[in-house]
């Protein structure tokens, strides 16, 4: 049965991984695409396949997230396709590595990608989004955002600033009809690992999820209007209670005086 179509949607980090499972499924889903990554030969792979696969039309753009004006050309795209309903930032890059061990020039690149760029395309994209009324934004954060003691350092503080930067535009922009989900993977069977220092083989299998489960239940969480899909969390409910409690200390966040706990007297 063919699917209606839905618009265009636009994926970084789309020619392997979890970008391209994104890919395939919102083909399948009735999404024309733009598909953003450095690899063209990749990209022109994944676009005949999906193209022949489901009638779709699928467009590439090559570019380098770290380079401005590769950036600048994906921002421009953004900006003047109308046709674009979703976009989904899913390019980014991720380190084991402890702090004292990194290069800090590799994490100034990290943050460019992870936070910059995302940032950068974001705000292309949203004004479209509230001028037609309608939109979706999907960012791919991780579990670090909320466990930062797992990973490298600043990986975790880039993936926080996603969780963090997701739940604010939700705030601001859910009554503009645009949708906005922050996607919490665990570990995920892609080439992350590798491109991180960390060969897939050294992980727990069990903690490993395939990409193409971890983007079927994303989408899932999506289709149910989730702000925020944790993939392997079973216990829905911890996550509830967890953000009750962040959202149970708001009231408290500001005061013109101490808190009676670190006053002299206590």
């Amino acid at each position: 049965m063919t699917q209606a179509h839905q618009g265009t949607a636009l994926i970084t980090g789309a020619s392997t991984g979890i970008g391209a499972v994104y890919a395939e499924r919102l083909a399948k889903r009735g999404y024309d695409l733009i598909l953003v990554a450095r690899s063209r030969d990749r990209l022109v792979s994944l676009a005949e396949r999906i193209a022949n696969g489901t009638r779709r039309s699928v467009e590439i753009i090559d570019a380098d997230l770290n380079d401005p004006t590769s950036l600048s050309r994906v921002e421009a795209k953004l900006r003047e396709d109308a046709s674009i309903a979703l976009l989904v930032n899913n390019a980014g890059v991720g380190t084991h590595t402890p702090l004292l061990d990194s290069d800090v020039d590799a994490m100034t690149r990290m943050i460019d990608l992870n936070v910059t760029a995302l940032t950068r395309l974001t705000y292309a994209a949203v004004p479209g989004f509230v001028s037609r009324g309608k939109g979706a934004i999907i960012n791919i954060s991780s579990i670090v955002s909320i466990a930062p003691e797992i990973l490298n350092g600043v990986y975790g503080g880039t993936k926080a600033f996603v969780l963090a930067f997701s739940q604010s535009l939700h705030h601001e922009l859910t009554i503009k009809g645009v949708k906005v989900q922050a996607v919490l993977p665990g570990a995920t069977a892609t080439d992350f690992w590798q491109t991180g220092g960390l060969p897939l083989d050294n992980l727990d299998p069990a903690i490993v999820m395939s990409a193409g489960d971890m983007v079927d239940a994303a989408l899932t969480g999506f289709d149910r209007g989730e702000l925020v899909t944790i993939p392997s969390l079973h216990d829905g409910a911890k996550w509830d209670a967890f953000e009750a409690a962040r959202q149970a200390m708001l009231p408290e966040h500001s005061s013109n005086t101490p808190a009676r706990r670190y006053t002299a007297n206590e």
